[in-house]
Protein backbone atom coordinates (compact mmCIF):
# COMPACT_ATOMS: atom_id res chain seq x y z
CA UNK A 1 0.00 0.00 0.00
CA UNK A 2 1.42 3.37 -0.88
CA UNK A 3 1.06 6.45 1.58
CA UNK A 4 0.14 9.62 -0.67
CA UNK A 5 -2.29 12.57 -0.39
CA UNK A 6 -5.68 11.62 -1.94
CA UNK A 7 -6.23 12.80 -5.15
CA UNK A 8 -8.74 15.88 -6.26
CA UNK A 9 -11.25 14.39 -8.39
CA UNK A 10 -12.11 16.10 -11.71
CA UNK A 11 -15.25 17.90 -11.41
CA UNK A 12 -16.04 20.35 -14.43
CA UNK A 13 -19.98 20.17 -13.26
CA UNK A 14 -19.09 21.23 -9.64
CA UNK A 15 -21.18 18.11 -8.81
CA UNK A 16 -19.54 17.73 -5.64
CA UNK A 17 -18.87 21.65 -4.46
CA UNK A 18 -18.95 21.95 -0.45
CA UNK A 19 -22.06 23.26 1.28
CA UNK A 20 -21.22 23.56 4.29
CA UNK A 21 -24.71 25.46 5.48
CA UNK A 22 -27.48 24.20 6.13
CA UNK A 23 -30.67 25.31 7.98
CA UNK A 24 -34.66 24.24 7.40
CA UNK A 25 -37.27 26.77 7.04
CA UNK A 26 -40.99 26.17 7.11
CA UNK A 27 -42.34 28.62 4.75
CA UNK A 28 -46.70 27.96 4.92
CA UNK A 29 -45.45 25.71 7.32
CA UNK A 30 -43.61 23.31 5.16
CA UNK A 31 -40.11 21.82 5.45
CA UNK A 32 -37.41 23.69 3.54
CA UNK A 33 -34.23 22.27 3.49
CA UNK A 34 -31.68 24.36 2.06
CA UNK A 35 -27.66 23.36 1.77
CA UNK A 36 -25.26 26.26 0.81
CA UNK A 37 -21.63 27.91 0.78
CA UNK A 38 -22.73 31.61 1.40
CA UNK A 39 -24.45 33.03 4.69
CA UNK A 40 -26.21 35.15 2.35
CA UNK A 41 -28.37 32.42 1.00
CA UNK A 42 -29.44 31.56 4.45
CA UNK A 43 -30.07 35.25 5.43
CA UNK A 44 -32.04 36.15 2.81
CA UNK A 45 -34.28 32.76 3.66
CA UNK A 46 -34.42 34.21 6.92
CA UNK A 47 -35.52 37.37 5.83
CA UNK A 48 -38.51 35.40 4.31
CA UNK A 49 -39.36 32.70 6.29
CA UNK A 50 -37.92 32.89 9.86
CA UNK A 51 -41.70 33.55 11.11
CA UNK A 52 -43.16 30.67 10.02
CA UNK A 53 -43.35 27.46 12.21
CA UNK A 54 -43.83 24.07 11.31
CA UNK A 55 -47.21 22.79 10.65
CA UNK A 56 -47.04 20.10 8.23
CA UNK A 57 -44.79 16.58 8.05
CA UNK A 58 -45.00 16.23 3.93
CA UNK A 59 -41.84 15.17 2.27
CA UNK A 60 -39.71 18.37 2.43
CA UNK A 61 -38.35 20.52 -0.76
CA UNK A 62 -34.89 20.57 -0.89
CA UNK A 63 -32.71 23.11 -2.41
CA UNK A 64 -28.54 23.34 -2.92
CA UNK A 65 -27.70 26.74 -3.57
CA UNK A 66 -24.31 27.13 -5.01
CA UNK A 67 -22.49 31.00 -4.64
CA UNK A 68 -20.06 31.93 -6.96
CA UNK A 69 -17.32 34.49 -6.76
CA UNK A 70 -17.56 35.87 -9.98
CA UNK A 71 -20.34 37.50 -12.40
CA UNK A 72 -22.85 40.08 -12.13
CA UNK A 73 -26.12 40.83 -10.90
CA UNK A 74 -28.11 38.54 -12.16
CA UNK A 75 -30.49 40.21 -15.29
CA UNK A 76 -34.26 39.26 -14.72
CA UNK A 77 -34.28 35.99 -15.67
CA UNK A 78 -36.70 33.78 -18.09
CA UNK A 79 -38.59 30.85 -16.43
CA UNK A 80 -39.43 27.53 -18.35
CA UNK A 81 -41.07 24.15 -17.73
CA UNK A 82 -41.46 21.11 -19.56
CA UNK A 83 -43.57 17.98 -18.03
CA UNK A 84 -42.28 18.38 -13.82
CA UNK A 85 -38.85 20.27 -14.86
CA UNK A 86 -38.43 23.94 -14.45
CA UNK A 87 -35.61 26.27 -15.14
CA UNK A 88 -34.73 29.87 -14.15
CA UNK A 89 -32.35 31.23 -16.66
CA UNK A 90 -30.65 34.91 -16.11
CA UNK A 91 -26.80 34.16 -17.81
CA UNK A 92 -24.44 31.88 -17.57
CA UNK A 93 -23.70 32.64 -13.70
CA UNK A 94 -27.18 32.99 -12.43
CA UNK A 95 -29.86 30.03 -13.14
CA UNK A 96 -31.61 27.46 -11.51
CA UNK A 97 -33.35 23.79 -12.22
CA UNK A 98 -35.90 21.74 -10.21
CA UNK A 99 -38.08 19.10 -10.32
CA UNK A 100 -41.55 18.40 -9.11
CA UNK A 101 -41.69 15.00 -8.71
CA UNK A 102 -38.60 14.96 -6.26
CA UNK A 103 -39.41 18.26 -4.81
CA UNK A 104 -35.21 18.80 -4.97
CA UNK A 105 -33.60 22.29 -6.67
CA UNK A 106 -30.32 23.60 -7.07
CA UNK A 107 -29.18 27.06 -8.18
CA UNK A 108 -25.90 29.02 -9.08
CA UNK A 109 -25.08 32.60 -8.84
CA UNK A 110 -22.78 35.41 -8.33
CA UNK A 111 -21.81 37.02 -4.80
CA UNK A 112 -23.79 39.81 -6.01
CA UNK A 113 -26.67 38.47 -6.61
CA UNK A 114 -26.92 36.75 -3.39
CA UNK A 115 -25.61 39.73 -1.86
CA UNK A 116 -28.82 41.50 -3.14
CA UNK A 117 -31.19 39.66 -0.53
CA UNK A 118 -34.46 41.34 -1.90
CA UNK A 119 -33.60 40.38 -5.79
CA UNK A 120 -32.50 36.91 -4.50
CA UNK A 121 -35.36 35.94 -3.07
CA UNK A 122 -37.73 37.28 -5.39
CA UNK A 123 -35.97 35.82 -8.55
CA UNK A 124 -34.47 32.39 -7.26
CA UNK A 125 -35.12 31.49 -4.09
CA UNK A 126 -38.62 32.47 -3.24
CA UNK A 127 -39.78 31.57 -7.05
CA UNK A 128 -38.00 27.80 -6.67
CA UNK A 129 -39.99 27.39 -3.50
CA UNK A 130 -43.52 28.24 -4.20
CA UNK A 131 -43.83 26.59 -7.05
CA UNK A 132 -42.56 23.78 -5.88
CA UNK A 133 -44.90 23.64 -2.97
CA UNK A 134 -47.65 24.61 -5.75
CA UNK A 135 -47.03 21.55 -7.55
CA UNK A 136 -47.47 19.41 -4.46
CA UNK A 137 -48.44 20.44 -1.49
CA UNK A 138 -50.88 23.47 -1.49
CA UNK A 139 -52.74 25.29 -4.71
CA UNK A 140 -52.41 28.70 -4.91
CA UNK A 141 -55.43 31.01 -5.88
CA UNK A 142 -55.08 34.67 -6.86
CA UNK A 143 -57.14 35.99 -3.74
CA UNK A 144 -56.76 37.52 -0.45
CA UNK A 145 -58.04 35.91 3.11
CA UNK A 146 -59.44 37.60 6.59
CA UNK A 147 -60.93 35.77 8.74
CA UNK A 148 -63.98 36.42 11.61
CA UNK A 149 -63.85 34.11 14.61
CA UNK A 150 -62.91 30.88 13.28
CA UNK A 151 -64.72 31.32 9.57
CA UNK A 152 -62.25 32.50 6.84
CA UNK A 153 -63.33 34.47 3.48
CA UNK A 154 -61.74 34.49 0.21
CA UNK A 155 -61.67 37.73 -1.57
CA UNK A 156 -60.82 37.48 -5.05
CA UNK A 157 -61.01 40.01 -7.92
CA UNK A 158 -58.77 41.28 -10.53
CA UNK A 159 -55.77 43.87 -9.74
CA UNK A 160 -57.20 47.05 -8.55
CA UNK A 161 -60.50 45.48 -6.97
CA UNK A 162 -59.26 46.21 -3.96
CA UNK A 163 -58.12 43.02 -2.30
CA UNK A 164 -55.24 44.33 0.00
CA UNK A 165 -57.20 47.36 0.84
CA UNK A 166 -59.65 45.35 1.95
CA UNK A 167 -57.88 42.75 3.72
CA UNK A 168 -56.27 45.66 5.43
CA UNK A 169 -59.53 47.76 6.26
CA UNK A 170 -60.61 44.57 7.76
CA UNK A 171 -57.64 43.38 9.74
CA UNK A 172 -57.87 47.20 11.24
CA UNK A 173 -61.34 46.54 11.91
CA UNK A 174 -60.98 43.96 14.15
CA UNK A 175 -61.07 40.57 11.93
CA UNK A 176 -57.94 38.23 11.24
CA UNK A 177 -55.57 39.07 8.54
CA UNK A 178 -54.44 35.81 6.68
CA UNK A 179 -53.18 36.89 3.61
CA UNK A 180 -53.08 39.88 1.24
CA UNK A 181 -53.25 38.49 -2.04
CA UNK A 182 -52.38 35.15 -2.95
CA UNK A 183 -53.75 32.43 -0.56
CA UNK A 184 -53.31 28.76 -0.98
CA UNK A 185 -55.56 25.84 -0.61
CA UNK A 186 -54.74 22.49 1.01
CA UNK A 187 -56.03 19.73 -1.33
CA UNK A 188 -59.27 17.71 0.00
CA UNK A 189 -59.49 20.50 3.30
CA UNK A 190 -61.54 23.59 3.55
CA UNK A 191 -58.00 24.89 5.20
CA UNK A 192 -56.61 28.56 3.61
CA UNK A 193 -52.99 29.13 4.21
CA UNK A 194 -51.84 32.98 4.00
CA UNK A 195 -48.35 34.63 4.13
CA UNK A 196 -49.73 36.66 6.88
CA UNK A 197 -46.88 38.47 8.31
CA UNK A 198 -46.69 40.99 5.64
CA UNK A 199 -49.13 43.38 3.87
CA UNK A 200 -48.35 44.76 0.62
CA UNK A 201 -50.59 48.18 0.17
CA UNK A 202 -50.38 50.46 -3.35
CA UNK A 203 -48.60 53.10 -2.44
CA UNK A 204 -51.48 55.37 -2.13
CA UNK A 205 -52.55 53.22 0.87
CA UNK A 206 -51.90 56.32 3.60
CA UNK A 207 -54.31 58.33 2.62
CA UNK A 208 -56.97 55.89 3.10
CA UNK A 209 -54.94 54.34 6.19
CA UNK A 210 -53.50 57.48 8.18
CA UNK A 211 -51.18 55.14 10.50
CA UNK A 212 -48.81 54.62 7.64
CA UNK A 213 -47.70 57.69 6.87
CA UNK A 214 -44.22 56.79 7.98
CA UNK A 215 -43.70 53.99 5.43
CA UNK A 216 -42.35 54.17 2.28
CA UNK A 217 -43.35 52.99 -1.24
CA UNK A 218 -40.84 51.15 -3.24
CA UNK A 219 -40.39 49.39 -6.19
CA UNK A 220 -40.39 45.61 -5.84
CA UNK A 221 -37.71 43.34 -8.35
CA UNK A 222 -40.64 42.97 -10.85
CA UNK A 223 -41.17 46.51 -10.99
CA UNK A 224 -44.42 46.93 -9.10
CA UNK A 225 -44.55 50.47 -6.60
CA UNK A 226 -45.81 49.44 -3.37
CA UNK A 227 -45.75 49.84 0.22
CA UNK A 228 -44.31 46.79 2.33
CA UNK A 229 -45.23 46.46 6.18
CA UNK A 230 -44.54 43.82 9.05
CA UNK A 231 -47.85 42.77 10.14
CA UNK A 232 -45.95 42.75 13.91
CA UNK A 233 -45.38 46.73 13.55
CA UNK A 234 -49.03 46.52 14.69
CA UNK A 235 -49.45 44.68 17.72
CA UNK A 236 -53.55 45.30 17.76
CA UNK A 237 -54.03 43.64 14.53
CA UNK A 238 -54.61 39.96 14.60
CA UNK A 239 -52.77 38.23 12.45
CA UNK A 240 -52.81 33.76 11.38
CA UNK A 241 -50.87 31.05 9.39
CA UNK A 242 -54.15 29.40 8.41
CA UNK A 243 -57.80 29.68 8.95
CA UNK A 244 -61.37 27.63 7.80
CA UNK A 245 -62.82 28.89 4.33
CA UNK A 246 -66.72 30.10 5.25
CA UNK A 247 -67.04 31.59 1.65
CA UNK A 248 -65.85 32.75 -1.31
CA UNK A 249 -66.45 37.09 -1.97
CA UNK A 250 -65.38 38.30 -5.64
CA UNK A 251 -65.32 42.15 -5.54
CA UNK A 252 -66.33 44.14 -7.48
CA UNK A 253 -65.50 48.09 -6.66
CA UNK A 254 -67.47 50.75 -8.35
CA UNK A 255 -67.13 54.43 -7.78
CA UNK A 256 -70.88 55.92 -5.90
CA UNK A 257 -72.47 52.58 -5.31
CA UNK A 258 -73.90 51.08 -1.82
CA UNK A 259 -72.57 47.89 -1.14
CA UNK A 260 -74.63 44.78 -1.77
CA UNK A 261 -73.82 41.43 -3.01
CA UNK A 262 -75.40 38.92 -5.74
CA UNK A 263 -74.63 35.34 -6.13
CA UNK A 264 -71.33 34.44 -8.35
CA UNK A 265 -71.36 31.40 -10.49
CA UNK A 266 -68.87 28.29 -10.34
CA UNK A 267 -67.30 28.73 -13.27
CA UNK A 268 -66.61 32.79 -12.68
CA UNK A 269 -64.90 31.57 -9.40
CA UNK A 270 -62.92 29.19 -11.11
CA UNK A 271 -61.92 32.07 -13.72
CA UNK A 272 -61.33 34.42 -11.04
CA UNK A 273 -59.17 32.50 -8.42
CA UNK A 274 -57.19 30.78 -10.93
CA UNK A 275 -56.56 33.42 -13.12
CA UNK A 276 -52.76 34.14 -14.10
CA UNK A 277 -51.94 30.77 -11.93
CA UNK A 278 -48.55 29.54 -14.41
CA UNK A 279 -49.64 27.02 -16.12
CA UNK A 280 -48.08 23.32 -14.60
CA UNK A 281 -49.89 21.19 -17.62
CA UNK A 282 -53.04 19.32 -17.38
CA UNK A 283 -52.41 16.95 -14.60
CA UNK A 284 -51.77 19.98 -12.17
CA UNK A 285 -54.65 22.26 -13.51
CA UNK A 286 -56.97 19.48 -12.71
CA UNK A 287 -56.30 19.36 -8.99
CA UNK A 288 -56.47 23.18 -8.93
CA UNK A 289 -59.82 23.25 -10.05
CA UNK A 290 -61.05 20.21 -7.98
CA UNK A 291 -60.11 21.78 -4.61
CA UNK A 292 -61.66 25.32 -5.88
CA UNK A 293 -64.85 23.03 -6.81
CA UNK A 294 -64.22 21.52 -4.01
CA UNK A 295 -64.61 24.90 -1.63
CA UNK A 296 -67.53 25.90 -3.81
CA UNK A 297 -70.04 23.80 -1.98
CA UNK A 298 -69.84 27.10 0.22
CA UNK A 299 -71.59 30.01 -0.96
CA UNK A 300 -69.79 32.27 -3.57
CA UNK A 301 -70.91 36.07 -3.59
CA UNK A 302 -70.15 38.93 -6.25
CA UNK A 303 -70.17 42.47 -3.70
CA UNK A 304 -70.61 45.42 -5.45
CA UNK A 305 -68.58 48.11 -3.58
CA UNK A 306 -66.70 51.26 -3.10
CA UNK A 307 -66.81 52.62 0.80
CA UNK A 308 -64.96 50.08 2.78
CA UNK A 309 -66.83 50.42 6.08
CA UNK A 310 -69.88 49.64 3.91
CA UNK A 311 -68.16 46.66 2.34
CA UNK A 312 -66.82 45.58 5.81
CA UNK A 313 -70.31 45.14 7.41
CA UNK A 314 -71.57 43.49 4.53
CA UNK A 315 -68.68 40.77 4.49
CA UNK A 316 -69.55 40.51 8.21
CA UNK A 317 -73.58 39.46 6.95
CA UNK A 318 -72.42 37.64 4.38
CA UNK A 319 -70.37 35.34 6.32
CA UNK A 320 -72.91 35.31 9.42
CA UNK A 321 -75.76 34.03 7.35
CA UNK A 322 -73.48 31.68 5.59
CA UNK A 323 -72.53 30.15 8.47
CA UNK A 324 -75.93 29.86 9.94
CA UNK A 325 -77.48 28.49 7.04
Amino acid sequence: MIDGPTPTLHDPLLHDVDLPLTATFHPLGFPVEIAANSPHVLEAASEGWSLYQPEFTARPIQLRIVVQPTGDLAPKPVFRSQRHFFSIVSNRDNFAFYDSATLFGYCFVSEKTAAEHDWFRFYFLETMVYMLLAQQHAMQVHAACVATGDSGVLLGGSSGAGKSTLSWACARAGWTYITDDGAWLLPNSDIVLGRCHTVRLRDDAPSLFPELGSFRWRARPSGKVSIEIPVSTFPQIRAASKCRAACVVLLDRRRGVQAHAEPAHEEEVIDVLLRDIPSYGGEVRARYENAVRKLLVRPAHRMIYDNLDQAIRLLFQLVSRDESG
